[in-house]
């Protein structure tokens, strides 16, 4: 931030990567729990579908507090910056996860979005992405 109580320059991109670690540190330890005691019990679509609902609000608040936080505007440019950020980095852990913890190949990892499991999640990290977008409407006064 500047002295002025203004945005510094590259706040969307700060705000991005601090929206990705909070979401990625909630995703995987409800990721884990999912694994490890819900999948097995449900299966992968079920508890998938479970999961993703939790995530979205998760980045809902976390969105809500980066933009507070690193006083991104209200405008698109600064929220898709945040937003792309986030979604972008989030896929980049996801691949380094999927390659050095499970022995995986980027081919699998992509591979793995033509699962329904793997649809509905990149789903949801879509939905991820374009939430600091979506309180724009919040945002602005007046508008409800």
């Amino acid at each position: 931030m500047t002295g002025r109580g203004k945005p510094a320059a590259g706040g969307g991109v700060w705000a991005g990567v601090a929206y990705v670690a909070i979401v990625f540190a909630v995703a995987f330890a409800l990721g884990t729990v999912r694994t490890l005691l819900v999948a097995p019990r449900l299966g992968d679509t079920l508890a998938v579908t479970i999961e993703a609902p939790l995530i979205l609000a998760v980045s809902w608040l976390a969105s809500a507090w980066c933009v507070r936080v690193f006083q991104i505007p209200p405008a698109v440019a600064p929220r898709l910056t945040m937003g792309g950020v986030g979604f972008g980095l989030l896929m980049l852990l996801e691949l380094g996860m999927s390659v050095l913890l499970f022995g995986r190949t980027p081919g699998d990892y992509l591979a793995a979005f033509l699962s329904r499991p793997g649809a509905i999640g990149l789903a949801a990290q879509l939905g991820f992405a374009l939430v600091p977008l979506l309180q724009i409407k919040r945002a602005i006064p007046g508008r409800r």
